[in-house]
């Protein structure tokens, strides 16, 4: 998830005392990033104080904003990180603030030396020397850390090895850099490909790294489900075909382990400027360029210079048209973090709505009271554009409009306070409440 403003922002620049970000961002040029001594914030915004792409909070600094969301009648609540130089002004220019981290770098850090640890033991094939690969699904201690992009590839391996009569892994395309758009699909007893489609995929933005991992869980809970004969896992895998892309930006995602945790976009270079990378979810056709987006290729929005420019975007569409012609498309999900929502179609206009939004309102109400019942998670609903911000060229709104999915959606994950930087102990939480609410769904399907 992205508030649609420039990341890093020039706010006003009037008190004294406050700086520019040490490192241009947008540029992208491959040194690494310091997080280390930035606070973040949560600050209250009048409604009046955020216009299209601008955002005004009066403050007179430079920080990097990270989230914002609709808070209630007129005011919006604006995650934004600060860095050190820029902390004692900053918190001299108002009071009505929330400090959500007092270390943004120390928690890259901490974040970074679990996924290591875990890591040590997770390079290798996980059904190497057994006997049976195709009966074993790996552990579900992977869900105890954040993972490189490399074991995550291994990790897709090691699941269709574990469902290999009722699955396959599958390419959708490249991205900017070259890297496999890769995906499982998995289906029931009727075959490959004979049944409507149910289409998901996560890491649109690199920095999410939840999104990948609860995806993966669906895929996990799907595979142990089936083997084990549980009749609603059986169900829906027997009236429909999932294609599951756990990561479609690869080469944003790499970077954010490498180079700069918080990068968004992808990793795509153009002509006639320095800026680096466009918004994989602004970048498709439907509301292309309108408000909520950035024609900027600095704005960490940036819709590309024409829709479907970009190769992630351009395979994932191909993909969409596909199903579509081929058996239908029952439910999209475009994953997401961080806000604890499910948003339905629109997202690029907060006056128009689909056709069933009474049939998505009743689903999305449904899923949200089942997530809610492992661990009290609370998940908001409603069309995108109201209940969170006006985002056009995404995802969900091509396939409500050209995909003809049924359910064209976008799922914002946990949570409201950590961010993207979500502890590792809550990734396996993440999953098993998301997966509380698809049961939800299953049964309604």
């Amino acid at each position: 998830m992205r508030p649609p403003s420039p990341l890093v922002l020039l706010l006003a620049l009037a008190a004294p005392g406050l700086t520019t970000p040490i490192v241009d961002r947008a540029a992208g040029n491959g040194n690494k990033v310091s997080y280390d001594g930035y606070k973040v914030y949560r600050v209250s915004v009048p409604d009046a104080s955020v216009v299209g792409d601008d955002l005004d909070l009066g403050l007179g600094l430079a920080g990097i904003e990270l989230r914002r969301r609709r808070d209630g009648d007129g005011v919006w609540a604006v995650d934004l990180a600060v860095a050190p130089h820029d902390i004692a002004a900053f918190e001299a220019s108002t009071s009505t603030v929330t400090v959500l981290s007092h270390d943004l770098g120390a928690d890259f850090a901490a974040e970074s030396a679990s996924a290591k640890g875990k890591n040590k033991n997770k390079n290798k094939d996980q059904n190497k020397g057994k006997e049976n690969a195709s009966a074993a699904l790996p552990d579900l201690d992977w869900f105890d850390a954040y993972h490189a992009y490399a074991d995550h590839v291994k990790y897709w391996a090691n699941l269709q090895a574990a469902f290999p009569k009722n699955s396959e892994l599958f390419v959708a395309g490249t991205s900017f850099e070259g890297r496999p758009l890769q995906g499982i699909h998995l289906w029931g007893k009727s075959g490959k490909d004979k049944k409507p489609a149910i289409y998901f995929n996560g890491n649109v933005h690199a920095r999410e790294w939840i999104t990948s991992k609860v995806v993966e869980y669906i895929l996990y809970q799907l595979i142990d489900g089936y083997n084990k004969k549980d009749k609603l896992v059986q169900k829906v895998l027997d009236n429909y075909d999932f294609y599951v892309l756990p990561v479609v930006n690869p080469d944003g995602f790499v970077y954010t382990q490498t180079t700069d945790r918080l990068w968004r976009k992808n990793r795509q270079t153009r002509s006639n400027t320095t800026a680096v990378g466009t918004d994989i979810n602004r970048n498709w056709s439907v509301g292309w360029g309108g408000d909520g987006s950035s024609p900027n290729p600095s704005s960490e929005t940036f819709s590309g210079f024409a829709a479907h420019d970009t190769p992630e975007t351009a395979a994932l569409a191909a993909l969409a048209g596909r199903l579509r012609d081929l058996h239908g498309i029952k439910l999209y999900v475009d994953w997401h973090s961080y806000s604890q929502v499910i948003l339905l179609s629109y997202g690029y206009t907060c006056t128009a709505f689909p056709a069933n939004l009474d049939e998505q309102t009743a689903l999305a109400k449904g899923i949200s009271a089942a997530i809610a019942k492992p661990y009290n998670t609370t998940f908001d609903y409603g069309p995108g554009c109201l209940v969170l911000y006006q985002s056009s060229g995404n995802g969900r709104d091509y396939l409500t409009d050209v995909g003809k999915a049924q359910f064209g959606w976008g799922i914002e994950l946990r949570d409201t306070r950590y961010g993207f930087v979500l502890p590792p102990e809550q990734i396996l939480p993440s999953g098993i409440e998301i997966w509380e609410g698809l049961k939800y769904a299953w049964s309604k399907f």
